[in-house]
């Protein structure tokens, strides 16, 4: 979701919230291709995100990195100024054209695709510079649009019953575009056609609920590729005028209650009501629906988790990585106490965990588990356990199986698997789980840790 100007109030809005390049071919319903978790380095600069392909990524198994969007914007060191683009050059405070081009052909010699974070809804809230030295005003953005090109509501959304002020007027006060408008179709397409003729795969579709579904169709139908993937951030909100569920034809469609209903489960609830989560929740069907535990805004905004709620966020990521609904985005930021607050050294990487780089799509219980999905794609839940309260484990038919204790105290017994026998390695930790003939192994697992085994993890 695209925030304000410094002048804007910061306030949150009351329900807003490898390989080669794709062939075209119709409109993907998840990810393309047997490994569909994405790591979002939220913030990175494209040299380092180039780098991070190469040593950690595609090692790991992720199938897509998601980039934070790269077109030029409004000046200053908030994380929020890259989501008020002044034009659609590549020329961004993370890295310029160049730059971009050399990490997704890194990327894809490393196996991993590239979505971008794609801000087409509005342009700026004010005037001045842009971080590729264009002149612009509210309403105003020379060579690209001017007032007419905008949607005739002048006033900030204030209303989420009403379909026209959610989709016509400005988002925390942002010149919000005619969507509607061939020419601004046109033009959106334009910048997207650029990012696939550069070798994009996706596009994750920011503020997609303050367009109308019908409008977010027409611009794809433009597209080169009109069948490339897109992610499309619509937030739920109970009993608005809009619904994620009309974006469904276009694309995947973020499930927000899945990240808010985690928190709360794993915060207040028990960690056994999660025995049928998903479309057992009411939750948009799984191959259409993009899931994370926290993203840059929730994890801000607190209607989720974060980094700070400690084994309990770890242990959510390794229950999203195991469980076969939705297809996951891992979240991978920086630390913060300042809601502004944006990436250390302006976006550069150096090291992870250095310079506050927090790096969660590296630590070692979080990317363990990518291999984890990977190898259990397609097989269902088996085997399902819990101790009515904070500990559960479930297989994935025979080629996986998890254990996690969210209790305060050590859980100790022997747990039933649908794996053959043998001598595993614990992926969160390297210790080695024997598996007897029946298909069962006896572990201890302390407080806020889990085990996980894979078939392809022999020791």
């Amino acid at each position: 979701m695209a925030r304000r100007s410094a002048a804007v109030t910061l306030a949150l809005v009351a329900g807003m919230a490898g390989s080669l390049i794709a062939v075209p071919g119709p409109a993907q319903a998840a990810p393309p291709g047997a490994k569909d978790v994405t790591a979002v380095l939220f913030e990175w600069k494209f040299d380092s995100i180039a780098r991070e392909c190469t040593s950690r990524l595609g090692p790991a198994g992720y199938g897509f990195v998601q980039v934070s969007p790269p077109q030029e914007h409004i000046q200053g060191s908030q994380w929020w100024t890259s989501y008020q683009p002044v034009s659609y050059k590549i020329a961004g405070r993370l890295g310029n054209r160049s730059q971009f081009q050399n990490m997704v052909n890194t990327c894809h010699s490393a196996g991993v695709k590239v979505i971008v974070d794609t801000v087409i809804n509005h342009m700026s809230a004010g005037s001045g510079t842009g971080t590729g030295g264009s002149s612009y005003t509210k309403y105003n953005y020379p060579g690209i649009y001017s007032g007419a090109d905008m949607d005739d509501c002048r006033s900030q959304i204030t209303n989420y019953q009403d379909r026209y002020n959610v989709q016509n007027c400005e988002l925390v006060g942002l010149a919000d575009l005619d969507t509607g408008e061939s020419y601004v179709r046109d033009r959106i397409a334009a910048y997207m056609n650029d990012l696939l003729s550069l070798g994009v795969d996706g596009f994750r579709i920011d503020a997609a609920k303050h367009m109308p579904a019908g409008d977010l169709a027409a611009i794809k139908s433009r597209l080169n590729n009109p069948g490339v993937y897109w992610k499309q951030e619509a937030i739920h909100g109970a009993g608005e005028a809009v619904s994620p569920t009309e974006y469904l034809n276009n694309g995947d469609v973020q499930e927000f209650r899945y990240a808010r209903d985690l928190k709360r489960v794993f915060t207040d609830e028990k960690l056994a009501y999660l025995k049928n989560y998903g479309e057992g929740w009411g939750y948009m069907s799984s191959g259409k629906s993009g899931v994370f535990v926290d993203n840059h805004d929730t994890e801000r905004g607190g209607d989720t988790m974060n980094y700070k709620y400690g084994s309990a966020y770890t242990l959510a990521n390794v229950f999203m990585l195991a469980w076969p609904y939705g297809a996951p985005d891992v979240h991978s930021g920086y630390e913060w106490s300042n809601y502004d607050a944006g990436p250390p050294n302006g976006g550069h990487v150096k090291a992870c965990w250095q310079d506050g780089w927090k790096c969660q799509h590296a630590w070692r219980e979080i990317s363990s588990m990518v291999a984890f999905r990977n190898e259990a794609r397609g097989q269902g839940v088996v085997n399902w356990w819990d101790n009515g309260n904070d500990a559960i484990a479930f297989g994935r038919g025979g080629k996986a199986y998890v254990a996690i204790n969210h209790e305060s105290h050590p859980i100790s017994r022997t747990f039933q698997t649908s794996m053959s026998s043998g001598n595993y390695c614990n992926i969160q930790n390297g210790t080695r789980v024997s598996v007897n003939g029946a298909g069962q192994f006896t572990a201890t697992l302390a407080p806020g840790t889990a085990i996980a085994l894979r078939s392809g993890s022999r020791c």
